[in-house]
């Protein structure tokens, strides 16, 4: 796995170390999984990372965006993929995130930052800057294919299409959530295939535009 360098950690003038940041990266979700959140320190993930703490001050404020950004390098290891049609890759890429969230890291680092950025709009940022405005990545390269495809119009008007794929990864990524992670319910290809069906006939109405609706 590639480090990936936190967007609002700490710069100083030493030069930064790849291999300590990932192994900072991987002991605060070891530690997260074995203390839960409210026993995490930064002194146990450095123990365990083999550094020293000042190391993990100098490139993160404090648990919160350290947890952050542990959670973000692993929704980095989501790749779209290329199964012939849109639906075969969202139906590919909803089982791969789920797969992630079925992870015992995952699970507890996510939920944790999120219980937490209630209270904490700057936690909360965070989050949005380094896991949701990260990962919609998918989101228009997915698009950009289907419309390659011919399987979606274009969208000449950039704030129309900024707001689609807004749409578009809230409502992937509020289903799999929930369905994983709140009613605990299995993201298999069956659950996949029948939520895939059911996002393309909006995708097929959004494009249609508000007008449709309401046409006699």
């Amino acid at each position: 796995m590639q480090s990936r360098i936190p967007p609002h950690a700490r710069t100083g003038g030493r030069p930064r170390n790849a291999a300590a940041d990932t192994a900072i990266l991987e002991s605060t979700r070891q530690a997260l999984v074995e203390l839960g959140w409210s026993k995490l320190t930064l002194g146990d993930v450095a123990t365990r990372a083999g550094v020293a703490k000042t190391t993990l001050y100098r490139r993160w404020a404090g648990k919160s965006e350290l947890v952050v950004d542990a959670v973000a390098e692993l929704f980095d290891e989501l790749e779209l993929p290329d199964r012939g049609s849109l639906a075969a890759d969202i139906e590919g890429v909803v089982l791969q995130f789920a797969a992630l969230l079925g992870r015992p890291e995952t699970k507890t680092a996510l939920m944790a930052v999120v219980a937490e950025s209630t209270s904490d709009e700057p936690l909360r940022e965070r989050i949005r800057t380094s896991i949701v405005d990260r990962q919609k990545r998918l989101v228009l390269a997915g698009r950009k294919r289907a419309q390659e495809r011919g399987e979606l119009p274009p969208e000449p008007d950039p704030a129309a299409a900024g707001r689609t794929a807004d749409l578009i990864f809230d409502v992937i990524a509020g289903a799999v959530v929930h369905r994983a992670l709140v009613s605990a319910e299995p993201v298999d290809e069956d659950w996949a295939a029948r939520f895939t069906l059911l996002l393309l006939g909006g995708l097929a109405a959004a494009a249609a535009g508000p007008e449709a609706s309401t046409a006699p």
